[in-house]
C-alpha cells in the first residue's frame, strides 16, 4: 500500500504523533484538532479499539481504508474524493501579498472556515502546520494551510476564499506558495477535493496538480447505547 492510500494513519504515526490517540490498529486526532480517524488495514480491528477512541453519538471521518463494524456503528461512504499531487514548481504570481497566520489571527481564521469550510476545521487545526492568508484591511479574504504530513509528503488544505473575494486569484496565490515551499523542502504536495467541486478541481489542474486516485471519504458514527445518558 502506498503511504498516500492511508494518509491519516501515516500522519498520525510520524509528523503528528504528538496529537495521536491510538488503540490497537486505530488512531485518531483529538476532536478539537481534526475530525479524522484511521485504521491499519494490515491488522484485524477489534471493535473495542474503536470504542476506546470514539464517544457514544460521536461521528468521525475516515480517508481511505474503513473498518468492518457491527450494528453499534453507522458507517457511511460519503463520496470518493480526488487525491491530487503536484510534482513541479508553479510560476508564482507577482506580489502575492500573503502573511503568516499566527495566534492573533485565529479568530479570523475560524470565522472564515466556519463560513466556507465547515465540518473539517476545528479550533486547534492551525496547530497542524503552516497557515497563510491574504487580508483586505481587517478582513481575512482568503487562506490556505498545511494539514496532514509525513516523510516526503505534505497535504495542502483549508483553501478558502470569502464569497466577496471570489474570482480574484487569491486561492491560486496561496496554493502556489504552499506548493512551491513543499517542493523546495523535498516533499510532494498533495490535496483532497470533492469531484463535485468542479471550480476548485479545475484550479488545481491549471496549477499543475494531477489526480492520483479517487480515495473514499467515510463517516463513522458510534451509535448511543440504550443505557447512555441523553
Amino acid at each position: 500500500m502506498h503511504p498516500l492510500d492511508n494518509p491519516v494513519w501515516q500522519s498520525l504515526h510520524t509528523r503528528h504523533r504528538g496529537f495521536a490517540r491510538v488503540s490497537a490498529g486505530v488512531a485518531r486526532y483529538p476532536a478539537d484538532v481534526a475530525p479524522f480517524l484511521a485504521v491499519d488495514p494490515a491488522q484485524s480491528i477489534q471493535l473495542d479499539a474503536l470504542t476506546a477512541l470514539v464517544d457514544p453519538d460521536e461521528s468521525v471521518l475516515i480517508v481511505g481504508p474503513a473498518p468492518v463494524v457491527d450494528a453499534g456503528w453507522q458507517l457511511e461512504l460519503l463520496e470518493p474524493i480526488a487525491q491530487m499531487v503536484c510534482e513541479q514548481r508553479i510560476a508564482p504570481a507577482p506580489d502575492p501579498g500573503f502573511i503568516e497566520l499566527e495566534a492573533q489571527h485565529r479568530d479570523d481564521l475560524l470565522e472564515l472556515t466556519s463560513l466556507v469550510y465547515p465540518h473539517y476545521f476545528r479550533p486547534r487545526t492551525p496547530d497542524m502546520g503552516r497557515y497563510i492568508g491574504i487580508y483586505d484591511g481587517s478582513r481575512l479574504a482568503a487562506m490556505a494551510g498545511e494539514r496532514m504530513g509525513f516523510d516526503g509528503h505534505q497535504e495542502i488544505s483549508a483553501v478558502c476564499t470569502h464569497p466577496d473575494y471570489l474570482g480574484r486569484g487569491l486561492a491560486q496565490r496561496l496554493v502556489t506558495e504552499l506548493t512551491n515551499a513543499s517542493l523546495d523542502a523535498g516533499e510532494l504536495p498533495f490535496l483532497h477535493v470533492s469531484n463535485r467541486n468542479v471550480r476548485a478541481k479545475a484550479l488545481y489542474e491549471r496549477l499543475g496538480y494531477v489526480q492520483r486516485i479517487d480515495i473514499n471519504l467515510w463517516s463513522l458514527k458510534r451509535l448511543p447505547n440504550k443505557g447512555d445518558a441523553p
